[in-house]
């Protein structure tokens, strides 16, 4: 079973998540280096779905399911040796 985000917010260094189950749970934005980046207006235009979280101008889905599992941001940056 999948749990729904119903509401997101945000201070200086979390993003506090409300689920449909009744908990509440913060993550570190520093997990998620797109939101860390970003303004908090950008931040704050999001879309909620069923199973996640959307930043269209950000470029960035996070799942609710992952969020309360404790992964954050599992986007594959290439390594680039130093020249």
């Amino acid at each position: 079973m999948s749990t729904s985000a119903e509401a997101v917010r945000f201070d200086d260094d979390s993003m506090w998540l409300d689920p449909d189950d009744g908990r509440r749970s913060a993550v570190p934005l520093a997990w998620f280096p797109r939101l860390l980046a970003a303004t908090p207006e950008r931040r704050n235009q999001l879309e909620l779905s069923p199973h996640g979280i959307h930043w269209e101008a950000l470029d960035e889905d996070i799942s609710v399911d992952g969020l309360l599992a404790g992964h954050g941001d599992r986007t594959h940056r290439r390594l680039v040796a130093p020249a």
